[in-house]
């Protein structure tokens, strides 16, 4: 969690406030009252926790469930004073659902997702040649309304132009990383639907512009990126006679 989010809740809460943490396995928050996740609260805190010192949380509280699969959770509406969701809503299948709920149970909350351009660092981690980190299924981003979901298209891992290089990556801060919002009352959230090729390459052409306009490209940069979308494009067009003989071939020794 970003510490200027994290200074906040823990600054405004009153002690007596309700908390619940969705998705906190990893790294909980330990002023959470209630956690919700799939992992067992035996295995908690791979990734260390956050916030005061002693855990608020019990096992008895650690509620092991799906929390995509389309039923109410296990609390009453507005059980909660405040509930923070932290780099989950990215993995889940179903973050609309996980919204809706954290809206019902809770009167208030926090939620944390990447950016856009988190989520297209090259070699992330050094992970391997994909863009963002391989388990992440959503691009999410913040309107006015709330938050918008768009699927995270293969497409994008062998777009050269489309990847935040490591060098820009050591100019970005942990905000640049990271997007937060508070809410209250609702939690809005829509997933962005694109269909067909048109809205894909328009899509990706907004990723692109968002890069460009982030970071700036050397002309060097450019160039080699150019020159390979290039040399790509000549050889598919080369492969495509052969692929048409390979066919034929195949077609009559069929016949």
């Amino acid at each position: 969690m970003l510490p200027a989010a994290t200074e906040r809740i823990l600054s405004e809460l009153p002690d007596d406030a309700q908390v619940l943490d969705v998705g906190a396995w990893a790294a909980p928050f330990n002023r959470a009252d209630w956690v919700l996740d799939l992992m067992p609260y035996e295995t908690r805190g791979a990734m260390g926790s956050y916030g005061p010192r002693d855990e608020r949380f019990s096992a008895k509280t650690w509620v092991v469930r799906d929390i995509c699969d389309r039923k109410p959770w296990p609390f009453a509406d507005d059980q909660f004073d405040f509930s923070i969701c932290v780099t989950t809503l990215e993995d889940v299948r179903d973050p609309i659902w996980v919204c809706s709920e954290l809206s019902r149970v809770s009167k208030a909350g926090y939620v944390e997702v990447p950016t856009i351009e988190a989520e297209l660092i090259f070699n992330v981690e050094g992970d391997g040649p994909w863009l963002g980190h391989d388990h992440h299924r959503w691009f999410c981003d913040l309107e006015a309304e709330g938050l918008v979901f768009t699927h995270k298209l293969h497409s994008i891992h062998d777009d050269w132009t489309l990847r935040v290089l490591p060098r820009w990556r050591e100019q970005m801060a942990l905000e640049d990383h990271l997007l937060g919002c508070f809410w209250e009352g609702e939690l809005h959230a829509r997933e962005r639907v694109l269909l067909g090729p048109q809205e894909h390459a328009a899509f990706r052409e907004e990723l692109r512009d968002r890069v460009r306009a982030k970071f700036e490209p050397s002309s060097t940069e450019l160039r080699v990126k150019e020159a390979r979308d290039a040399a790509r494009h000549a050889a598919a067009l080369a492969a495509k006679p052969a692929r048409r003989a390979a066919g034929n071939l195949l077609g009559r020794m069929r016949g």
